[in-house]
């Protein structure tokens, strides 16, 4: 692997000295599976979040092989004759992958790995049960402590889960620290393969954060896409599709009957729910009524958008109907899909993350940032209202890194 770094040993020694800032690599790939994004964040040493700086962001992308194993192997379907074998080696592969992207992005910064305090890792979902309080991310965070030399944080929903939580959404936190405006009411929506949305009354205190996840966004779509051209493309890029199609009624009817859109938050789900099983036999059943593709992909970017709707609507009674819609993710480029949050939210004002102050694509890496610096800190990094956990903990598992390579803070660790 390119930028590896040679192989190095660490303990934890005590100490009460701080820096004065604290850089962290967050690490995130999401549910489509598509890219390992990294971003390199400057926070300060203590709970608050200002001053920051976001210092680089990379996407490494994931190969079309690659990502059709984790779908495969998530899903249970098309997976391999040694499945235990393939979970093993995904876990090695993907850290490999985690590892480099946290390599290119402290290049990309002007920085050495040694001036790196931290590499938070969310990790690859690769399955997501909270009914049985368990969640599954493959990315061996020993392998990245070894491939950079960093000291690692990891396995962030694990500790949600054992405190009674769904282990989701966890990003809500980082809304809350960045979005909150002292006087305009918001609802922050992350459009990546699953909708999650976080509601923040104006000057909002963490116990008024209410967040959760609302349906598919990009899964079904693009697994759709995926069908329709015998794998030849992977995404509605521009929403071209789905803008030449019309959205059919009764379908969508039919998608808005879903009993998980009724469920009251805190939820969350993945591609266990809305991945290729569910387009394949929505799909399957479109081609047989001698529907057009372009008008299944436009009832799709319809039905997330009125799930949305319906969501702010059932479950966030004080949104007001002149609310800001702030809109990250992948969906957050595809036009389609935002002309269709514009109406059916009539009164609302959509925008990008970006108008806010944060780069809309590099949004869930620095979550995973801040996550990271407040574990170092021993600070609560989630909130756990939003997921049912029974209280605040401290989320996340430490890999110590190289020689050196350690991090001093209020938590009272330091690698080195």
């Amino acid at each position: 692997m390119e930028d590896e770094a040679g192989p190095r040993s660490c303990q934890l020694t005590a100490s009460i000295a701080y820096p004065e800032r604290v850089r962290v690599i967050g690490l995130m790939s999401g549910t489509s599976a598509d890219a390992v994004d990294a971003a390199l964040v400057e926070w300060p040493d203590g709970p608050g979040v200002r001053p920051h700086r976001l210092l680089a962001y990379v996407e490494l992308p994931l190969s079309r092989e690659l990502r059709e194993r984790i779908h495969g192997l998530g899903t249970g379907e098309a997976g391999p004759p040694d499945p235990l074998r393939e979970l093993v080696s995904l876990d090695v592969e993907l850290a490999d992958c985690f590892a480099q992207a946290a390599a290119r992005v402290a290049a990309e910064a002007g920085l050495d790995l040694r001036d790196v305090d931290a590499v938070a890792s969310h990790g690859q979902t690769l399955a997501h049960h909270p009914e049985v309080g368990g969640s599954l991310q493959v990315g061996d965070p020993s392998r990245i402590a070894e491939r950079t030399g960093c000291l690692t944080v990891a396995d962030f929903r694990a500790r949600d889960l054992a405190l009674g939580g769904e282990g989701a959404p966890l990003a809500p936190f980082f809304h809350h620290a960045l979005f909150t405006h002292p006087e305009q009411a918001r609802v922050v929506l992350n459009l990546g393969g699953i909708a999650n949305l976080t509601w923040l009354p104006p000057a909002a205190q963490p116990e008024q954060v209410v967040a959760f996840d609302v349906g598919p966004a990009n899964a079904l779509i693009d697994a759709v896409v995926a069908l329709a051209s015998g794998g030849r493309e992977d995404m509605d890029r521009d929403g071209a599709r789905a803008g030449r199609g019309q959205a059919d009624a009764t379908l969508l009817a039919q998608l808005m009957e879903d009993d998980f859109l009724a469920r009251p938050p805190p939820k969350s789900t993945g591609r266990e729910r809305y991945g290729r099983r569910q387009a394949e036999r929505l799909h399957a059943a479109w081609q047989e009524q001698g529907g057009n593709e372009d008008d299944l992909l436009a009832t799709l970017v319809a039905f997330t958008a009125a799930a949305v709707a319906h969501a702010i609507r059932v479950h966030l009674p004080a949104a007001p109907p002149d609310l800001c819609l702030l809109v990250g993710g992948g969906g957050a480029r595809n036009p389609a899909l935002l002309a269709a949050l514009v109406a059916a939210l009539d009164g609302a004002q959509v925008e990008r993350f970006d108008t806010a102050g944060v780069p809309a694509d590099a949004a869930e890496a620095m979550a995973f940032s801040l996550m990271g610096r407040n574990a170092l800190l021993g600070l609560p990094n989630h909130l756990p209202q939003c997921t049912g956990a029974r209280r605040a903990g401290v989320l996340g598992e430490f890999v110590p890194g190289g020689p050196g390579q350690g991090f001093v803070g209020r938590a009272g660790l330091r690698g080195g």
